[in-house]
């Protein structure tokens, strides 16, 4: 369980973020290390990874895998030094896009996207449960999408399955781990100002999205990073099982 100094900082938990060269991935990090975790950072860039530490600090810990095959993930999981192995919070938040829809879609690319975006979720969860299990804690908080519930307002096909796959994972896994004194939610976003968004729409896409928006704007990335702090957090340990929206109003369930 998390310990906290007198500042009110949580002291000693350890979290891993997927995607953490990305945008959504970096502010978790910040927001991470700001409550006073250390963080292993993963991406599939090692150069990314390596500049990210040096600005980031000692606090952090790069470990490059394809989250997409099996064997990069347990080995590089399993080459994770002592002091930052005992995972505590695992955020699966790493995800590619693909705007085709079926009849446009290669089989390579649907194998691909699901392999990142479902699959590497899976193994990753997989790999830090039976320490979590161990220590009676854990957050496993997985980044889906709106485009699970509306089939894909601007995304592709393989895109909007694969991040339906994972809302079906987190209601599964947080059904098998609750007793075990851990969490599974996810979050479920909707254009986040990342360029994963930007540069997949032209300036003229962006502006009639924002005007379907109630809240006429973009989601900000810290925005989102603090609800990955909220579910962190001891005091959400009575939530799981638990989607997110996050999408200005664009979607209500």
């Amino acid at each position: 369980m998390p310990v906290y100094n007198k500042s009110g900082l949580i002291t000693g938990e350890i979290a891993m973020v997927t995607g953490a060269a990305g945008v959504l991935g970096l502010a978790t990090t910040r927001a991470l290390l700001g409550l006073g975790l250390k963080v292993v950072m993963v991406d599939i860039s090692a150069d990314q990874l390596k500049k990210l530490h040096l600005e980031l600090g000692d606090d952090t810990f790069s470990l490059p895998m394809d989250l997409g095959n099996p064997k990069s993930v347990e080995n590089a999981y399993n080459s994770l030094p002592a002091e930052f192995s005992e995972i505590d919070i695992l955020v699966n938040n790493a995800g590619i896009l693909s705007n085709n829809k079926a009849e446009s879609t290669s089989v390579e690319e649907w194998e691909r996207v699901v392999d990142i975006n479902l699959n590497g979720v899976f193994y990753l969860s997989k790999l830090v449960i039976p320490g979590m299990k161990k220590r009676r804690w854990g957050r496993i908080i997985n980044t889906s999408s709106l485009a699970a519930k509306s089939g894909g307002i601007t995304a592709g096909t393989a895109y909007s399955t694969s991040k339906g796959a994972v809302i079906a994972l987190t209601f599964s896994l947080a059904l098998e781990l609750a007793a075990h004194g851990i969490t599974v939610n996810g979050i479920a976003p909707a254009y986040v100002r990342t360029p994963m968004v930007t540069e997949q729409l032209t300036e003229l896409q962006c502006q009639e999205i924002m005007k379907k928006i109630p809240v006429k704007r973009f989601c900000e990335p810290e925005e989102f990073a603090h609800v990955v702090t909220f579910l962190a957090d001891d005091k959400a340990g009575f939530i799981t099982g638990e989607i997110i929206d996050q999408n200005g109003g664009l979607h209500f369930d």
